[in-house]
């Protein structure tokens, strides 16, 4: 007799059970449904989504830290560290200075904010103020030295990405310069303290449903759909220039790796959700770093680029910023001359790369460049308060397809990057292992060895 055919709702029920992505899906499309009908309540699901991130947050640099240390060790060449730093900073800057250009060029021809003639009087800048906390930008030395670590603990303690690279670095090339039969421990703990990190990932992973379901009944909740209609220009312009900048990634990494950005986008869709619905790609970077892995980049290669990325290559960020800023002097009627629209672009250069972590880092340089203009009322940046949140969408994938693009393109560039394995991941020819859906490492760190002799 013919198997027996599993009824649909068995189906169903097998797929959400079994599946990140659906649950996910269902999680997303349940959190608009409350956040429209019940937004008093949506508003106290609000520790749902930080909890989740609080977690994710507390295994990303002891993760990062074990990665760059293994990966320098075993590729044995610090050198070859130093080239991949190096490449990967020079691709920061092209891909952030081009999305620049592109955010500038697309106000330039839509002209978003022509014809609202807002007066800047009647804008509060007080609620400015209230979504930065009163902070500011730090400049360029600042930034330079913040990424230099006072503490080994204090790094890990204060999240700091850049100082736990640094400190990583150090670690590695001390393992190198010892070499292992002198520290033949040391090693082989980080391996499986890393082993460790990814079993705890797959814990906390499980709780991403509940984490997109409460941001997102909170966004639907607190915005409501009709700012949608209010900004509909400037939405439409912010994500079709997202589409082109996107567009532009596929086709360079298909000329420099032979890779399908689209394949990729499949391969990595769980995580692009989560990243959706959270409106973070912290919350979903240990998870990228293991499928880079997995996808035939050297760990060296992931563990710098894709960590560094986080604060430098802002891709989606530059697109919204250098695109706001203008929709901004639109809205109020400044017509900006080439030489100021010129120096947005100088002035965002070095902005976008200190906004990483700090609260209301977008209005915090947009106030910065509409002062370094002299032109546009600092309190026009209100303007874009309504609209902030919905443009979350739009630099959460631009920024994370924008850093995962500069790991294969560095990692071929440096050639760390195995393209038949590449390839037949992509193509999905090498299926993920049961314990690698629950976020447990793939085994490629070592070869299996032997029962036998």
């Amino acid at each position: 007799m013919p198997p027996s055919v599993p009824s649909l709702p068995r189906r169903v029920a097998r797929i959400l059970r079994t599946s990140l992505f659906a649950q996910v899906a269902c999680a997303l499309v349940l959190g608009i449904a409350v956040g429209k009908l019940w937004p008093g309540f949506a508003a106290e699901l609000q520790p749902l989504g930080d909890g989740f991130t609080r977690l994710i947050k507390t295994i990303i640099s002891p993760l990062v830290f074990c990665v760059v240390v293994v990966g320098i060790a075993k590729a044995g060449d610090l050198k070859a560290f130093g080239r991949i730093g190096l490449k990967a900073l020079i691709w920061f800057e092209v891909a952030s200075t081009l999305a620049l250009l592109i955010g500038l060029l697309a106000s330039n021809v839509v002209q978003p904010g022509s014809g609202m003639n807002v007066d800047p009087a009647t804008l509060d800048s007080s609620a400015v103020d209230a979504k930065t906390g009163g902070g500011s930008l730090p400049s360029t030395t600042e930034f330079v030295l913040g990424a230099l670590p006072t503490s080994f603990i204090g790094a890990f303690a204060e999240n700091s990405l850049l100082q736990v690279l640094i400190l990583a670095c150090l670690v590695g090339a001390a393992l190198l310069h010892l070499g292992h039969p002198k520290v033949p421990q040391v090693l082989p703990a980080v391996e499986q303290a890393q082993e460790i990190i990814f079993a705890i990932i797959g814990f906390v992973m499980r709780l991403a449903p509940i984490a997109v379901f409460g941001a997102m009944a909170v966004l639907i909740g607190q915005y409501g759909l009709g700012v949608i209609e209010t900004y509909a220009k400037l939405i439409i312009l912010c994500y079709a220039a997202a589409a082109f900048f996107i567009t532009l990634l596929a086709l360079a990494l298909k000329a420099l790796t032979g890779l399908s950005l689209w394949k990729f986008l499949r391969y990595i869709r769980e995580e692009m959700l989560l990243a959706l619905g959270t409106a973070s790609t912290e919350s979903v970077m240990p998870r990228v770093m293991q499928k880079l892995r997995k996808a035939g980049a050297r760990d060296d290669a992931v563990g710098l680029v894709l960590p560094t990325g986080y604060s430098f290559n802002l891709d989606g960020a530059s697109l919204y910023l250098s695109i706001g800023t203008l929709f901004i002097a639109q809205a109020v009627d400044v017509d900006l001359s080439l030489g100021q629209q010129i120096t947005v672009i100088l002035v965002l250069m070095l902005t976008s790369k200190g906004m990483a972590g700090i609260p209301g880092s977008a209005f915090l340089a947009l106030s910065a460049t509409a002062s370094s203009l002299g032109a546009i009322p600092a309190g026009a940046v209100a303007l874009l308060l309504g609209v902030d949140r919905i443009m979350d969408s739009m630099r959460v994938v631009t920024n994370l397809l924008g850093n995962c693009v500069a790991v294969f393109a560095v990692s071929r560039w440096e050639g760390a990057l195995d393209m038949e394995k590449a390839k037949k991941v992509l193509n999905g020819e090498i299926l993920p292992t049961p314990e690698e859906t629950e976020a447990v490492p793939a085994q490629t760190a070592k070869e299996p060895v032997s029962e036998v002799g």
